[in-house]
């Protein structure tokens, strides 16, 4: 079948059998068993010449599995920066949320992927938009970060661009509150120089 085909094409990362499929005319939004399309599988293995191939044939960056993974949301999470150039290219939608209710620059700054901070701050996503957990990226670069250079940057970014350094978390702490529990003598520093309180 020309959709399982698709799937194990954009797995293994061949964008010529890919082209080759679309040609012969398998869908675009062919699934796996999870809800998965060939362009959100191609992006969970960081596939990206597989990912473009799709992208340009029209391949849907915003289609969800199950679990509400898109391919725009999972390059954003997982810093495959290239794909999640690509899916901005092509229509993602920068509103979209994952399954926490976070949009792609939460777990973005949760996990330290700092280019790929800056590519969705440049994009347009909302810095302080808040997941179902109360947190926002800031906080989230906080709490789940590691106090090091890269989420040291991320949160200079966050706070250049305009995001509200004194929004607190679901129990009401303070991102600058959190810094000061973790130890995080940097970070701390550029959230005071910036009116935390």
């Amino acid at each position: 079948m020309l959709e399982q085909e698709m799937i194990a094409a954009a797995r293994a990362g061949d964008a010529a059998e890919l082209t080759g499929l679309i040609k012969r005319g398998a869908t675009l939004e062919a699934r796996d068993a999870s809800g998965a399309t060939a362009l959100l599988i191609a992006t969970h293995e960081n596939n990206i010449d597989a990912a473009r191939a799709l992208i340009e044939a029209g391949a849907d960056v915003n289609a969800k599995d199950k679990i509400e993974d898109s391919p725009y949301l999972y390059a954003g999470a997982r810093g495959h920066l290239e794909i999640l150039k690509l899916t901005l290219a092509h229509g993602a939608n920068l509103k979209s949320t994952n399954r926490y209710g976070g949009t792609a620059l939460i777990p973005a700054a949760e996990r330290g992927h700092v280019e790929t901070v800056k590519t969705l701050i440049e994009a347009g996503v909302d810095v302080d938009h808040v997941n179902r957990l109360g947190w926002t990226a800031l906080i989230e670069a906080v709490i789940l970060g590691t106090g090091g250079e890269k989420h040291t940057e991320i949160v200079r970014l966050l706070i250049d661009a305009g995001a509200n350094v004194n929004l607190v978390d679901g129990e009401g702490v303070s991102p600058l509150s959190h810094a000061r529990q973790r130890g995080y003598g940097s970070i701390e520093k550029l959230l005071v120089a910036a009116g935390a309180k």
